[in-house]
């Protein structure tokens, strides 16, 4: 799709609170807009055109932009893709935590991995996908959880795959240190089990992700709205608060892609506030937690 870069308003509509304000116009907004649309997925309303601005100022002023009308020039020239890719990234909100919604890890626990764990020391191929994982709290809460009831884990064929558009967040996956804060949902015995703890240069506790845990979790730079190169089966995917941002139409795109990547009778756990529809290919089992439909043979 390609952005329309005609004028849809002439007013600005946001202004810096300090002088030297840079010029925003709904124009401007609405060519942002369909690009975040193209590229990555994400719809955007008019009533996210102040985030838009407060997030992308800084890089209007860092580029010696006058206006965020040469930064939409800029983002749509040929030499624009290296910022355009750092646009959806300041523009893709990054909200995690490890457990997050800790009835899916109570379910998983209880539920899903016990037969998986029995298959996977009988030989058998284990995968979990974690579709948006950002900063890796996601997939490192998937791992501790299967490493709660099978401590070697890394020595059978169990692989959990995490995916992100945001290069920055990958790297600090990759890199697994958290701060004090930030790992307290983690029950103590696993933390001290499959975490170093340390301090920062600047004095502050962190903890670092031990090798037979970060061994477990493969990190990949991905677009969901584009080509996926993995075939699964997959037997769990997460895929929470992500697809919020979509539109209905990509929802179901996205939901529908998914369900050939299951094995039969996989899970996918979604977000608090969403519900899978205008796809036949799942049924709910439990709170934001759905299973894909056995095939009727014949």
């Amino acid at each position: 799709m390609n952005p329309d870069p005609r004028p849809q308003s002439g007013r600005a509509w946001a202004t810096a609170p300090t002088r030297g304000a840079f010029p925003f116009t709904g124009a401007d907004f609405h060519r942002i807009a369909a690009l975040l649309r193209a590229d990555v997925g994400i719809h955007l309303t008019e009533t996210k055109a102040p985030l838009v601005y407060a997030r992308l100022v800084k890089r209007v002023q860092a580029l010696g932009l006058q206006s965020f009308h040469d930064y939409c020039s800029l983002v749509t020239g040929r030499d624009g893709a290296d910022e355009r890719r750092r646009m959806a990234s300041a523009l893709t909100t990054n909200v995690t935590r490890f457990f997050r919604e800790p009835h899916h890890f109570e379910h998983l626990k209880s539920e899903v991995l016990p037969d998986l764990v029995r298959s996977a020391r009988q030989g058998g191929r284990v995968r979990v996908w974690s579709a948006g994982c950002s900063s890796g709290e996601e997939p490192y809460s998937i791992a501790l959880t299967l490493l709660s009831l099978l401590s070697d884990a890394a020595d059978y064929d169990i692989k959990i795959l995490a995916t992100d558009i945001d290069h920055d967040m990958l790297q600090k996956a990759r890199r697994g240190v958290y701060g004090d804060a930030c790992v307290g949902p983690i029950d103590p015995a696993l933390r001290k089990r499959w975490l170093t703890p340390g301090t920062s240069e600047h004095g502050a506790v962190q903890w670092t992700v031990r090798e037979p845990l970060r061994n477990l979790v493969s990190f990949r730079e991905l677009n969901l709205v584009g080509g996926w190169p993995m075939r699964g089966p997959f037997q769990v995917i997460f895929c929470r608060n992500t697809l919020i941002y979509f539109d209905a139409g990509l929802r179901i795109e996205t939901w529908s892609r998914m369900a050939p990547l299951l094995s039969p009778g996989g899970l996918l756990y979604v977000g608090h506030s969403e519900r899978i529809a205008g796809t036949s290919a799942f049924e709910t089992v439990g709170l934001t937690t759905y299973v894909l439909k056995q095939t009727e043979p014949g």
